[in-house]
């Protein structure tokens, strides 16, 4: 057993490892060194007994380790986005012709969603993902309103906040109107959907897991 425990490496094996072999009295010498240093706490007759069994266990005590906290990432207040203007349109880009791109490829975002807009396509199904759909670059028209300045404004969504909708019409003019007591009309090839502003007053990033009714009739 001694010879099992403290026998030397074959030559090639120490060759390849680039080790100096060792007799078998400085391999057990060094076993016991290792061993007292590992456990402190046993004698030498409690080491060579267990040595004798064939059984080791050596001391570890592992070191706890500490939670790093995550940092979190300090955002903008409304207050300051306000002061920074973060979303205001400047004068000179408040123009249609610039934001007519923008429709297109808002069209073909739509047509991807509803599986290319087929005519056969169910309207409950175009209108559903419509309510759920980015409405930044759509064109939309106030059908109804309680307040009858509103009715006839006709552009395209350039921001879309929880309460209101800013709309660039083709007069070149920004405007603001509210969601609330407001009907909106949406067409794309040939499929005309109504948004009621009442119930739409969300973000844009809430409308994809909110569920609508779509029948029965909304009031203002």
């Amino acid at each position: 057993m001694e010879g099992a425990l403290y026998g030397g490496l074959p030559r090639q094996a120490a060759e390849e490892l680039s080790l100096q072999p060792q007799r078998s009295e400085e391999a057990k010498a060094f076993v016991s060194a290792f061993l007292k240093r590992s456990m402190p706490k046993m004698k030498d007759e409690a080491i060579q007994d267990v040595l004798s069994r064939k059984a080791v266990i050596l001391e570890h005590h592992a070191k706890k380790r500490k939670k790093q906290k995550r940092k979190k990432t300090k955002s903008f207040t409304a207050k300051q986005r306000r002061e920074m203007r973060l979303f205001e349109i400047e004068p000179e880009q408040q123009r249609y012709a610039i934001f007519l791109p923008l429709h297109e490829l808002w069209k073909q975002y739509i047509r991807d969603l509803c599986y290319g807009l087929k005519p056969d396509a169910q309207p409950q199904m175009v209108q559903a993902k419509l309510l759920k759909a980015d409405l930044h670059g759509a064109i939309v028209t106030v059908t109804k309103s309680k307040c009858p300045s509103y009715v006839g404004i006709k552009g395209i969504i350039l921001q879309e906040f929880k309460h209101i909708f800013k709309i660039i019409t083709k007069e070149d003019k920004l405007k603001v109107v509210p969601k609330l007591n407001n009907v909106f009309s949406l067409e794309i090839d040939g499929f005309v959907s109504y948004i009621y502003g009442s119930k739409f007053q969300l973000r844009a990033s809430e409308r994809s897991a909110k569920k609508f009714k779509l029948k029965g009739t909304i009031d203002l």
